[in-house]
């Protein structure tokens, strides 16, 4: 196709602004039909690097800004004054690219609840179809589970023994082992399911956007930085967009496609003028389209841990030090396995914190090792260890997304609001005490030394709380900042179409309603699999038309 450097002066169909996990799916749903042109625009660079493609590399590309946009919140209330680092992937795959690589679709009711508040389409009987047309994964009941599809779900190579003592003793309490937390039912524990493939990360690039980049009609710019949409009118025809140090501009025939994250899409639209007028015009921002729910209604999963000493040797701690760590890297290298192929979560549960809920309502993450200051962000510890975390699956504080200038290249304020909620601070007591619950089974007791974290000091609500409140963190998960419904605070209409201005959908987390019992990466890749769908439905219905 035509070079970069006459990008002003072309049209693509469809422009897509994000390569994260949303906009690697569309790239390659799209550009499957070779009459269809397509650009894919992303800000960051090539996923082509070790600390992407080793699954330990997680640790490296959280806090690098080759990799990483390196947000931080704003101060908030509900966590003791504290600004809290805020990781969003910047290269191809988006944050499927520097992720903890766990595949967790979430429950039916999620999906169900967003269909009962007016999303016609959105069913767990609409989206299972996405789901499984997206994975691939070895074995499963093909009633819930996808094969061939071009995201590879695997299982973990090496089943560390304290691990099978975790379950044991999720087991003594009453928790089901559960084979597939994506099937059926999500309640129990479990091993978790993870995007590897031969021990290197099978991230959304790597599944959906690698094996088609050589269509012609497809073509891919990093580097490329949105600045704002382009509007004529009441409709959206292009983006305009820094590559290189030159502004350059292409123009959509059809659709521009924004997703570029539950940060990311609301900071575009409301610098391109469009959000809610009057806090656009605060900003120095003059207001385009009023739209008052760009930017609101951010929900993110926020997460405490519990650590403690292990009298047993081989963690992860003891793999990771030299000269243990050159016979790891090897390994890897040779045969894909080893320490470096490892995710920071090796088994989990999903349980209820009442026994009256209907469903769980808590995600525990355990794994064979200890981090120091900043959780799986940071440094493994020289001193064995393990850690289990813990989080509220469907969080009921709400925060916000907002432009801080009229400038596209500055940082927008990220303020979640956690802890806002009192059943947010319910549940995050009750989860450390269902976290010291299970790591004081039985099964465990060979194992274990003392608490280090909190310290078993840390004994009553008030102390849990405040715990959680000074040393909890995000889990990364962001969703809900440009909102599918039909309220007047929804951003999107159940077609992800932009309510009031033509030529524009928004495809990314953003859209969730509410936050999804789980990880979010899953969900994403389908919320792109259907938004594939519901453009070429809109394309065939055009064509119709004018033909008619």
């Amino acid at each position: 196709m035509t070079s970069a450097e006459t990008l002003l002066s072309v049209q693509y169909d469809y422009v897509i602004i994000g390569a994260g996990s949303a906009g690697c799916v569309l790239a390659n749903r799209l550009s499957a039909d070779p009459t269809i042109s397509v650009l894919l625009l992303e800000a960051g660079g090539s996923d082509a690097h070790p600390y992407v493609r080793a699954p330990a590399g997680f640790l490296k590309t959280f806090q690098d800004p080759r990799f990483n946009w390196c947000y931080s919140t704003e101060p908030g209330p509900g966590v003791d004054g504290r600004a809290i680092f805020f990781p969003r992937g910047k290269l191809l795959g988006g944050s499927s690219s520097i992720n903890g690589h766990l595949y967790v679709r979430g429950q039916a009711r999620d999906f169900d609840t967003w269909a009962q508040m007016g999303n016609r389409g959105w069913s767990y009987a609409d989206v299972l179809p996405y789901f499984r047309r997206s994975e691939d994964r070895p074995g499963g009941d093909p009633a819930w589970r996808g094969r061939g599809g071009p995201l590879h779900v695997s299982d973990i190579h090496e089943r560390h023994p304290i691990c099978e003592a975790f379950i044991a003793g999720a087991e003594s309490l009453g928790l089901p082992r559960n084979p597939d937390y994506n099937g059926a039912a999500q309640e129990g524990v479990a091993y978790y399911q993870r995007t590897i493939r031969n021990g290197r990360r099978h991230s959304a690039a790597t599944g959906f956007l690698r094996p088609v980049r050589g269509r012609p009609n497809l073509r891919v710019e990093t580097g490329a930085h949105a600045l704002r949409l382009d509007c004529e009118g009441r409709r959206v025809v292009g983006v305009i967009y820094r590559q290189k140090g030159r502004i350059r501009s292409v123009r959509a025939g059809a659709e521009v496609l924004l997703a570029a994250g539950a940060i990311g899409s609301p900071h575009l639209l409301q610098v391109s003028g469009i959000g809610p007028a009057e806090q656009l015009r605060t900003t120095g921002i003059a207001p385009l389209h009023d739209l008052p729910g760009v930017g609101e209604g951010l929900r993110d999963h926020y997460a405490m841990r519990v650590v403690r000493r292990v009298t047993r040797p081989a963690t992860l701690n003891e793999r990771a030090r030299l000269p243990r760590l050159s016979w790891e890297i090897a390994a890897w290298m040779v045969s894909g396995r080893g320490l470096l192929a490892f995710s920071p979560a090796h088994v989990g549960a999903f349980l209820r914190s009442r026994p009256e809920l209907d469903e769980p309502d808590l995600q525990i993450v355990f794994t064979p090792a200890s981090y120091g200051e900043g959780g799986v962000t940071g440094q493994l510890e020289p001193l064995p260890g393990m850690t289990c975390g813990v989080w509220q699956m469907r969080p009921e504080s709400t925060g916000h997304v907002r432009a801080c200038s009229p400038d596209p290249q500055t940082a927008p304020a990220i303020q979640p609001n956690y802890l806002m909620a009192a059943e947010d601070c319910r549940a995050a007591v009750e989860g450390l005490r269902w976290a010291r619950r299970l790591l004081s089974t039985g099964a465990l007791a060979p194992w274990l030394g003392p608490e280090t974290v909190p310290g078993e000091g840390c004994a009553d609500d008030a102390a849990l709380l405040a715990y959680a409140r000074t040393r909890g963190s995000t889990v990364y998960h962001a969703v809900g900042t440009c909102r599918m419904g039909t309220d007047p605070l929804a951003v999107v209409d159940p077609e992800l179409r932009l309510r009031g201005l033509a030529g524009l959908r928004v495809v990314d987390a953003s859209v969730m309603p509410t936050m999804v019992s789980a990880n979010t990466n899953a969900a994403t890749l389908m919320i792109a699999e259907k938004a594939s769908d519901l453009v070429l439905a809109a394309r065939r219905a055009a064509l119709a038309r004018a033909v008619a």
